[in-house]
């Protein structure tokens, strides 16, 4: 986890006071030890939705996917953060005004799901669009990127495209992610979007 973020966690809900290290299922209290389990274990949940993909019905199918994604590791696994979180001096969405949030993407995702399959472009500036807003939105305590890049990948699948925003080992694919979400960039993940959905 970056520095950079900070959370307000007064109450502990998500750390150990001790370690500060987040509570998770396998009462790891290492942060190189949960990260190596954290990431395994991510990896498998990945593959199984290749093999079993969600069906997106709208925003809520974030909290299926951080569900399926990190059922191994956290209790909290698909629930909404409970915390406000901020990254580099820029809050996240707040807690308080999650409903209004997840309704808003819902109305993207209907935008979506109403554009032509062969409509690349189109579909290119939706999937930005959603990215920038469930990004900001930052649902989850831990987790975000993963889940937000399986929710994209899963929308272009439902086009029949594939898109992969998270491919091995590419530092210009990551680097121009994370330049669009961080920057709330939308041209950037747009043209990165264009330039890697396949069909």
């Amino acid at each position: 986890m970056p520095e950079s973020y900070k959370y307000v966690d007064h109450d502990y809900v998500y750390t150990d006071p001790k370690t500060g290290i987040l509570r998770n299922l396998a009462d790891i209290s290492d942060p190189d030890v949960l990260l190596f389990f954290e990431s395994g274990a991510v990896a498998k949940r990945i593959q199984e939705l290749y093999e079993k993909p969600i069906k997106i019905k709208g925003a809520d199918s974030l909290l299926s996917i951080h569900r399926h994604l990190f059922q191994d590791v956290y209790s909290w696994a698909g629930k909404k953060r409970k915390v406000e979180i901020s990254k580099e001096g820029k809050q996240f969405f707040p807690t308080t005004h999650f409903n209004n949030a997840f309704r808003f993407i819902d109305s993207l995702i209907l935008d979506y799901k109403n554009i032509s399959k062969g409509d690349k472009l189109k579909i290119a500036e939706k999937l930005a669009e959603i990215l920038d807003n469930v990004n900001y939105l930052h649902p989850f305590r831990e987790g975000n990127g993963r889940t937000q890049r399986e929710f994209l990948r899963l929308l272009a699948l439902e086009k029949g495209l594939k898109l992969n925003l998270n491919p091995p080992d590419n530092k210009i694919v990551y680097d121009q992610y994370m330049q669009g979400t961080i920057n709330s960039d939308v041209k950037t993940l747009k043209k990165l979007i264009l330039e890697l959905i396949e069909t």
